[in-house]
């Protein structure tokens, strides 16, 4: 079976950033499922697996437009410092900023007397990720793992959906895999 539209893909990877600096990998976590074809991955490497079938390797390198985006300099705020009057503020902190329409996680970059620089971007917006991938498993999503928008993996203590939720399905509390 190849990979296409709504089949469950498991796959290994490793992703380096252009210096090969490590960014993340499955190594010692098992395979990464998802339901192909719905926007779960970046665009790079999703159309990168298109086609592809169980045990085949390969490498993508995935420019910043198919993967978070370029760095936006508008997305980087100068706050005075008064604003987070109580608050523990360290450099990499995550803080969520709440708009009108909208809800941004803000990473802490720097902190002085006066002043917190917040930046809104992805942190891996204006990189380019090279991936080493092996895919391990493709079959068809079940109707409910695409109404789910995620797969159930099995995880042997009664739980449908592998996040640990009681019974026998994820019912509404189950989302993305983790129970709320």
């Amino acid at each position: 079976m190849q990979v296409a539209k709504d089949k469950v893909v498991s796959f290994e990877f490793k992703v380096t950033d252009e210096n090969g600096q490590l960014l993340d990998s499955s190594e010692g976590q098992g395979a990464f499922p998802y339901i192909h074809g719905n926007g779960y991955l970046i665009p790079g490497l999703e159309a990168a697996m298109e086609g592809k079938s169980p045990q085949d390797n390969f490498s993508v390198s995935v420019a910043p437009s198919q993967g978070y985006g370029e760095r936006e300099a508008e997305k980087v705020q100068i706050i005075p410092r008064e604003k987070f009057e109580g608050l523990d503020l360290e450099i990499g902190m995550k803080l969520e900023a709440r708009y009108p329409n909208d809800t941004v996680i803000m990473t802490v970059t720097a902190i002085d007397d006066t002043n917190v620089t917040l930046d809104g971007n992805h942190p891996l917006a204006g990189k380019t990720m090279s991936f080493d991938v092996t895919i391990v498993d493709v079959r068809d999503a079940t109707p409910e793992e695409l109404q789910h928008g995620h797969p159930f993996i099995s995880t042997g203590c009664g739980s449908s959906c592998g996040c640990g939720c009681e019974g026998d399905s994820c019912g509404d509390g189950c989302e993305g895999g983790h129970c709320h």
